[in-house]
Order: structure tokens, then sequence, then C-alpha cells
């Protein structure tokens, strides 16, 4: 366990180099091949999903399904299970969070899943949150690569050195929350994120998503990109797609998988909103991004 305490001043801001990003990503994207068989390109789990918000979990799931992986399956709150199956039949639907037994339902499935995407659509029911904490603990201890995002995020307001020394996490904060984990002050944040150690990265969303790694002591600025629409669920698609491109890299031995793949998802989602605008202007919504997820990924990631 590595914990990195260093001084403000040494904290460098470096801009992502787009084309060497996207040069050594495509070396990631694994190839498509008659050979292989059912989950080999990813089998992701979303741990979120409740009466209120359905679309969530939907679009994290299969997001993380159309940029490539093989299996989705979402854990969710009994409520909700029904609107989402009638969503997509692709997803895996377990509608199990609010049973007083849903850990144990739930660990056999945790075992055979690559990544867990922890939090969207969660929402912050007592009993669900305690039962999403236990789930978390369980993927930590036992080294699950894990995204934890939106309601995930709400979890580690007053708990977050749960994730402390732990490796391959990643948090996906928009700008609140980002100040309701680490602070207003400047110093304050950086020391709190000096503290998380050298295993997890931070992709703060905004109109320059900002890469932090604690390992490096840097923070990686990503250029504006995306659209004047700024519709409800492109959070969601991003953490799907980047539970895909974590478990890419994560097979592709890259020295920070988790690092390649918060920019390659952050990179990817303002191009898919930009693309889907170009189409639909203002009329954009999330459910029109995920049309186009395979035209912008052939260009810039495959062609």
């Amino acid at each position: 366990m590595t914990y990195i305490n260093v001084s403000m001043s040494a904290i460098k801001e470096i801009p992502v180099n787009i084309p060497k990003l996207l040069s050594l990503f495509k070396t990631v994207v694994p190839k498509s091949t008659s050979t292989k068989y059912k989950g080999q390109n990813g089998r992701i789990g979303v741990i979120g999903g409740s009466m209120e918000y359905t679309g969530a979990p939907y679009f994290a799931a299969i997001t993380s399904m159309k940029v490539g992986a093989d299996l989705a399956h979402v854990f969710c709150h009994s409520n909700a299970s029904a609107a989402i199956k009638t969503y997509s039949p692709d997803l895996i639907v377990h509608p199990v969070l609010d049973c007083d037994d849903a850990v144990d339902k739930i660990l056999p499935w945790l075992e055979r899943l690559h990544i867990i995407v922890f939090g969207p659509g969660l929402g912050r029911e007592p009993k669900i949150i305690e039962t999403a904490t236990n789930l978390l603990k369980l993927c930590l201890n036992a080294q699950k690569p894990i995204v934890i995002d939106a309601d995930g995020l709400f979890i580690l307001n007053d708990n977050i050195d749960l994730i402390y020394g732990h490796s391959n996490v990643i948090l996906t904060p928009n700008a609140i929350e980002f100040r309701r984990l680490f602070g207003e002050e400047v110093d304050v944040k950086r020391h709190k994120i000096s503290l998380l150690g050298d295993g997890i990265v931070i992709l703060e969303k905004g109109l320059n998503d900002k890469i932090y790694v604690p390992e490096n002591n840097e923070i990686y600025i990503m250029p504006t990109g995306g659209s004047g629409r700024r519709c409800g669920g492109q959070g969601d698609l991003l953490s799907g797609s980047l539970a895909t491109f974590f478990y890419w890299s994560l097979q592709s031995n890259q020295p920070n998988p988790a690092y390649l793949a918060a920019c390659a998802s952050s990179y990817f989602i303002k191009r898919l909103n930009y693309a889907t605008f170009q189409k639909l202007g203002r009329s954009t919504v999330a459910s029109d991004m995920i049309s186009e997820i395979y035209t912008v990924f052939r260009s810039d990631f495959e062609s």
C-alpha cells in the first residue's frame, strides 16, 4: 500500500497529446476475430437503477456493449428491472438490490465479471446505499477493477478512506461531486487526492476534463470538445465506455491502464456528442448518441 505526500507546488498540469493517445489506444482495441468466445472482449457489471432512475444503468450497460464488450449485467432495484428489460433485450438484468440477501445473490456474479461500475441511477435509499457499500468493499478486497460514478460517489463523501491504497479504481465526478469529495481549497483538495494511493485515477468531468494521477502527482488536461447540447445521460455513457476501455487497457498490459482508459473515454464521449449534434442539433439526447457509437469508434479508434 503506497501513499503519496508531496508539496502542492510539485503538482504538474499536462495537456494530453491527442494524436499520441489515439495512436496508442488503437493498439489496445482488440481485433474482431471468429476465434474468440463470448466474454473475451469484456463482461461488465453495473450496480445501479432505482424506480426514479432506470435510464442511467441502461445507458451505462448498453454503451459498454456498443463499444465492444460482449456481456453487460445490471443489478438494480426490483422496481426498476421491468423498465430496464424493455429498453434492451441485450442486457442481463437482476432485480436484486432491494432484497435482504442482495449481497449473497450478487456475489457469485461478481466473480465472473471483469469490471464493475458503481452508481448509475443507484439512488440514495439508505438500504440500497448500505448494500452498494458492502458490495464495493467486497470488490475492493477482491481487487476487482471498478468505476465509481454518480450515486456511487455519494457513498465516498464521508467514507473516502474506503478506497485508500487500492488499485484499479477510477472515479468519475462532475464538478459538484468533485468538490464534495475533495473540498474547495486548492491545497486541501490536492492533499486529499495525494492520500488516495498509487492505484486510483480521477476523471473530473467538465468543459476540459481533467485526469488526476496521484501516483505521478500529475493532472492531465483534456481538450475542450463536445457541443453546446448538455443533455442528461452523457455521464452514464462515459462510465459504460470507460468500463470497456478499462478492461481492454488492463488486458493490453499498458503501464497505467486506468489513465489510458480515462483519457480514451473522455475523448470518445465528447467526440460522440459532437458528431450526434452535427446531425440533430438541439434535439440531441443520450439515446441518439448511442446510435452514433459505431461510426465515431470506427473513425477514431479503428481507421
